[in-house]
């Protein structure tokens, strides 16, 4: 294998380019010529492909988002966009690919591999460390420290004026980053789409604090709850608790996903990229590299895309005792 290139696809994730600096650089250091595919695989189905060295990726392990760009293809969803792909690969000579983002990344370079022999090997990229196979994805940490900080903030004006927050965090199918939050801003409740809390459980919990002269209180809603978005789930609050108390709603959104990631992303995106590219040189093809007990490992695509990751109980039960 003697030239390979680097995606990443999906949402952007704190640690991006750190992980685009380690397989750049990891290339160079075993004589690869290395390119970078811009905007996923809307970039290779039109050939948007550049070659990359050193100095491309100086400077940029401290900067958040992708310097390679990120884009969804509906495209690379059909046979002829994956064709057109191909194509441009092998007019550039790429032998090898290195994917930073989530299931459908995975998904789309399983599929083309079973089309077109391209060997991937793929480095978890994501915010909501929704993925089978790693401790922590790419960008996770990062997001948790910048949805901590807003707590933090949004628990002091709170407490002045003796409100109850709900706040919503990124996690339409995964709850880490809310319990993590949660647990480390001390809120009161913790709503996530792995554990069935009803409208009545929370009400029970911020009235408990009523009880104890509780003048304000934090609830940490995850975009996925069955009971909704924290703007529904406050507006139910209102018409069921029996106590007059001032609610107010904020939606963190996308400042999740930005800013410079904390020296653990850029450490756990530098092992990853290094680890991607090692592996897709020791014949790995379909896998996604991962960080298992601080353990490099390497699981199926297919693995990483169907078995759902688990949070730990342990934590829940925890918040429980400790945050009310």
């Amino acid at each position: 294998m003697k030239r390979v290139a680097v995606l990443t696809s999906g949402g952007d994730a704190p640690g991006m380019n750190a992980c685009i600096r380690a397989v750049v650089r990891g290339g160079l250091h075993y004589g690869l010529e290395v390119f970078g595919i811009i905007r996923g695989y809307n970039g290779m189905i039109k050939g948007d492909i550049i070659p990359l060295n050193s100095q491309s990726v100086s400077n940029i392990i401290q900067r958040g988002g992708t310097i390679l760009k990120s884009a969804r293809s509906k495209e690379f969803m059909t046979p002829e966009g994956r064709k057109k792909a191909y194509d441009q690969l092998k007019a550039h000579g790429i032998e090898g690919l290195v994917a930073i983002g989530g299931n459908g990344t995975f998904t789309g370079a399983e599929i083309f591999y079973n089309e077109f022999q391209i060997p991937t090997v793929g480095a978890p990229g994501t915010i909501d460390n929704d993925l089978y196979g790693t401790d922590c994805t790419i960008g996770y940490d990062t997001a948790v420290n910048t949805a901590l900080d807003a707590i933090d903030k949004i628990r002091d004006t709170a407490d002045s004026h003796d409100r109850i927050f709900f706040i919503e965090v990124m996690g339409r199918d995964s709850g880490y980053i809310a319990v993590q939050s949660g647990i480390s801003g001390g809120a009161e409740s913790i709503l996530i789409p792995e554990e069935r809390q009803t409208i009545d459980d929370v009400v029970t919990t911020l009235k408990a604090g009523f009880d104890r002269k509780k003048s304000s209180s934090i609830v940490i809603v995850a975009e996925g709850d069955e009971e909704g978005h924290a703007a529904e789930v406050a507006d139910k609050i209102k018409t069921t608790i029996d106590v007059p108390v001032d609610i107010r709603v904020t939606n963190l959104g996308h400042i999740q996903r930005g800013g410079s990631p904390t020296a653990f992303d850029r450490i756990l995106a530098s092992r990853l990229g290094l680890g991607a590219l090692e592996g897709l040189l020791k014949g790995e093809k379909n896998v996604m590299a991962g960080i298992i007990n601080d353990q490099l490992v390497y699981t199926p695509f297919h693995d990483t895309i169907t078995k759902k990751k688990v949070i730990n109980n342990d934590l829940l039960r925890m918040s429980t005792i400790l945050n009310r």
